[in-house]
This record gives structure tokens, sequence and C-alpha cells, in this order.
């Protein structure tokens, strides 16, 4: 059997079209796949499309299935949602997620695949990827019962990060953003909204995930003594400044990364990246994380949105991709 799909890749820094693909038969550990939804991740993915990964961070920044090498032509992206149509008979027709590109019909690994529970519509099930990101934020972050916790950056990943927060006993949290119109996210969210300008002080812990310098700053500038901030953003190839004078050392601050590539140090050994996928796929049963799907396009439209998503002409937090007959 051969059948024609249909990939979205990245030509060029700036330049992606939608190209066809022929997939062969699964084999008996694999199924295939014919995708429904997939979510477009705002900043990693805008970077990817302008060009702008590091050399450097070529080999760390490849997707499970990308294909082609940085910056082009390459095959990117990481939030699938579709139905198997063939495979292992526990699994034909079920909704799964996959760390898989833009791709109308694919065809992996049983083990790549992992069922959406039966509470989670497959639209918001696209948030998975980002989802775990958060979890492992938090697994990195271990708040505490009552803490004073400020995210800093609400877009798709501060958005997950001040949800999962939310859900903590007795623990504060605000959401802090330069577009106020990141406010009704927040309330639909169950928490807390500031501009910058009027963010709390006397953090016990600060998420960073703007991808700005001035945001790293601010989250520094807010930490309550001996306070720690969790660094999410991808910057890319762009420099970040901050200064460490002031309180840096006399209030003993901490900055330490989170990144999705590895699970976290405290749960690592116990818990697989399959553990990780399928505890993010079962927070999403949960409404109010529809909030974060803010606009939805055909995938014919794809390299559009991806150069408009850059530009900035399309503001969103997770666009929506949505597949029909394949096309």
């Amino acid at each position: 059997m051969n059948r024609e799909a249909y990939a979205c890749w990245v030509r060029e820094p700036g330049v992606a079209e939608i190209q066809p693909v022929s997939l062969t038969a699964p084999g008996p550990d694999e199924v295939l796949v014919r995708a429904r939804y997939s979510g477009v991740s705002r900043g990693t993915e805008t970077l990817v499309f302008a060009g702008r990964v590091p050399a450097d961070q070529y080999a760390s920044m490849r997707a499970p299935f990308q294909e082609g090498e940085f910056p082009g032509p390459v095959k990117y992206g990481y939030l699938s949602v579709g139905v198997v149509e063939q495979g292992p008979a526990e699994l034909l027709g079920r909704t799964v997620f996959c760390l898989y590109p833009h791709q109308s019909a694919y065809v992996v690994p049983v083990s790549a695949v992992v069922p959406v529970p039966e509470g989670v519509p497959a639209a918001r099930a696209v948030l998975a990827g980002t989802v775990e990101t958060a979890v492992n934020a938090l697994w990195d972050a271990a708040p505490l019962v009552g803490d004073r916790v400020t995210v800093i950056g609400a877009g798709m990943v501060g958005c997950c990060v001040a949800a999962l927060l939310a859900r903590f006993p007795g623990v504060h949290v605000e959401l802090v953003d330069t577009d106020s119109r990141r406010a009704g996210v927040a309330g639909a969210l169950g928490v807390d909204f500031a501009n910058p300008a009027d963010a709390r002080g006397d953090r016990d812990l600060v998420v960073h995930a703007s991808a700005t310098a001035a945001g790293l700053q601010q989250s520094l500038d807010l930490l309550a003594p001996e306070g720690t901030v969790i660094e999410l953003s991808w910057y890319g190839d762009r420099p970040v400044q901050v200064s460490l004078g002031g309180a840096f050392h006399s209030g003993r601050l901490s900055v330490r990364s989170s990144q999705v590539g590895m699970v976290a140090p405290a749960r690592r050994g116990r818990r697989s990246y399959a553990d990780r996928l399928a505890l993010a796929l079962d927070l999403l049963d949960d409404p109010a994380f529809d909030a974060l799907i803010t606009g939805a396009s055909r995938f014919a439209e794809l390299p559009d949105v991806l150069a408009r998503l850059t530009s900035g002409d399309l503001p969103a937090l997770c666009h929506l991709i949505t597949y029909e007959d394949g096309e």
C-alpha cells in the first residue's frame, strides 16, 4: 500500500509550503494515523520558520519526527491529534496524540502515540505537548502550599503553567503580560492578571516564559529573599542581558532552567516521557484550557499562518490547524 499524504515544510527561512508525501503500510508495531488537528507552538515554531535556531542548538532542538535540517528545508512541529486507521485492534478508531509535525496522515511506532482520554475533546488535546512542558516546569519548581507565585509571559507555556498552578492549595498566582487582552484568558484559568508595571513583588517563585530580557529582569526583581526564577523561555539566537547587582547576591536569588527535552531531575528514574505525556492529557480534562485556543485555519493555509504569526500580524496563543479529507 502506498497512500499519499501532505506535509508542511519550511523550505527556507520565511518560506513554507505544502508538499505531498507517500506513506507505506504500517508494520506490526506501527499505526497509521489520520490527522484531525495540529497546533502551532507559536514561540518555537516561529523561530524555526524565521531560521533563528542557533547552529549549536540544532541537535537539541530536533523534534521527535523532524525531517530535514535547520535552517531548511525542514519539516517541524510536535502537536498532532488524529485517529488511528490501521494498527492494533485496541487502538483502531481511537483518537491519539503524537509529537508529529504538521502532516495530514503518518505512520509511526505504536509507542509514539498516546490515547486521548474520553473527556478531552480532540481539538483541546493539541495542547498536550505544551501542558507537558508545564508539568516538567512544576516538577522543577516544586511549589509549596501557600506560595506566592508569578508567571511572566502569557503565551501558551506561561498560560499552561498558570492553569496548573491554580490547582495548588493556597497558592496565589498572578499572570503578568504586556498585552492587557490576556486578562480575559487569566480569568478563564482562575488566576489574577497584571501588566508589568502593576505586578506584585515579594514572590516566592517566578516562572518566566516571556522570552524577553525585560521579562527575565522583572522576574528577578519580583522575588522575595531566597526566591527562585524558573526560566522556560527559548531565546533562539537572541542575546539576553540582565543585571545581577542589587539584591541578586544579598537576597540569595536563584535562576534555574527547565527544559522539556529531559524529565525533571526530581522525577527522573520514577517517571518516563510517556508517563509525563499521559499525565498532561489527563490534566486537559478541564474546559478552562479551551481559552488557550485562540484561532483556527485549514491545513492548506498553514504557510501563510506561519508567516503571519512570525510577523505578529496574527496574534494567537495556540492556533489550531484543521485537516479535512487529508488535505
